[in-house]
């Protein structure tokens, strides 16, 4: 029996995807094999011995501790694009609500008191031009990030009439075949913001990515853009966006992720972080995260992982139940080559293996003829540099 432990309000499809009779699932779990969470905020102190994975239901992993995860061989799975369509409505929105006296149309429509219909009608045919915008059909959208939300963005946006230009130093072959042949791939972030009326940004928190947005960035701006910002907080240096904001140097600020410098601002708009809040986005992060779970749990394939290599080895379809390793070791020479040495003393034979890397962290599957015994277990848990020793 499987024991997951959840954190925050899991949509119950996903979980049903955990079988009665094979998985425990419960918030008052301790010590269990597995977490599933969305946004609750994690420390290394919850890594206990016996935990393999922490499924994070959604794309973001900051509210784990990814590297003392990695030490102690706990893998954390992630799910990226489950959420992408709900996040790139929300910029749609974002879009319109930039470009048009929308918000302050209804307040000035709610604050009226006038109950005769002929007068207010007349009100607002007189008032209306306050609240006068501009289209996006036509206007230039730079994407920062062309991840799974990203492309998303990227092709709503021609959709919509609007030249697209985007920016990844990152971007990765599978992410390219995404994109739309009609963005624009610029190579320099600074030529990007002073060329677009609309900056987007879908970038995940790293080092090199907090604070990206600064001065320099903001002061070379093309004038009347607008910078949305559905990603992180922390991509944008808050200093920055202010001096930016104050000297009109950046039209609207739209976030989803409140401020109070920015409360009450006629150049910012700010979301409660809503971007993924649908009940559609948090089923399908839910699935996806319970089904790559269920996979590492009974058979130690690894899928969308954010500090272990992807790895998927069939099961033999006559393997034993209890004849596959999963190791998790750091990335050093003749590791491999002591794990087989000690099933070879034991005259364990291997039916088939699998061995991946992932910058300092290597993870082996290996399927046996036989079950091997806690000595075999003991002696390869044993090896320096080995982290953790499974056998499903």
């Amino acid at each position: 029996m499987y024991k997951v432990q959840t954190f925050n309000a899991i949509a119950s499809k996903g979980l049903q995807r955990l079988s009665a009779d094979q998985y425990q699932v419960s918030a008052d779990i301790t010590d269990g094999d597995a977490i599933m969470l969305r946004s609750q905020k994690l420390d290394a102190s919850i890594l206990s011995p016996q935990l393999k994975a922490i499924a994070r239901a959604g794309a973001g992993v900051n509210n784990v501790p990814v590297d003392a995860c990695s030490d102690q061989g706990v893998v954390v799975f992630n799910t990226p694009g489950a959420n992408a369509n709900a996040v790139k409505e929300l910029v749609l929105c974002g879009l319109l609500l930039s470009s048009r006296g929308i918000l302050p149309g209804i307040g000035f429509v709610n604050s009226q008191t006038d109950t005769d219909y002929q007068q207010l009608a007349k009100l607002m045919e007189k008032e209306k031009k306050q609240f006068k915008g501009g289209e996006i059909q036509g206007k230039t959208i730079g994407v920062v990030g062309l991840g799974a939300i990203g492309s998303l963005v990227a092709e709503m946006a021609i959709s919509l009439g609007m030249k697209v230009q985007g920016y990844d130093p990152a971007l990765s072959v599978e992410a390219a075949w995404r994109l739309p042949s009609q963005v624009k791939r610029i190579e320099n972030l600074s030529a990007l913001f002073a060329s677009s009326d609309f900056i987007s940004l879908h970038l995940p928190v790293l080092d090199a990515t907090r604070n990206l947005i600064n001065a320099d960035l903001l002061s070379a701006i093309k004038p009347d853009c607008c910078l949305l910002n559905f990603s992180r907080d922390e991509i944008v240096d808050s200093t920055a966006l202010l001096a930016a904001l104050d000297a009109d140097r950046l039209r609207m600020y739209v976030s989803d992720f409140p401020r109070a410098e920015l409360r009450n601002r006629s150049n910012a708009i700010s979301m409660p972080h809503i971007g993924a809040s649908t009940a559609e986005a948090e089923e399908n992060c839910s699935i996806m995260a319970a089904d790559q779970l269920k996979d590492f749990l009974e058979n130690g394939n690894i899928k969308n992982s954010v500090n272990y290599p992807a790895a998927h080895l069939d099961r033999a379809a006559n393997a034993e139940a209890g004849t596959r390793l999963a190791i998790s070791n750091k990335n050093v020479p003749n590791m491999l080559g002591q794990i087989l040495s000690i099933l070879a003393d034991q005259n364990i034979n291997v039916i088939d293996m699998l061995n991946k890397s992932r910058n300092d962290i290597a993870y082996t599957l290996i399927d046996l003829e036989t079950v091997p015994n806690q000595a075999t277990l003991s002696a390869i848990t044993a090896i320096d540099d080995v982290t953790k020793v499974t056998l499903l």
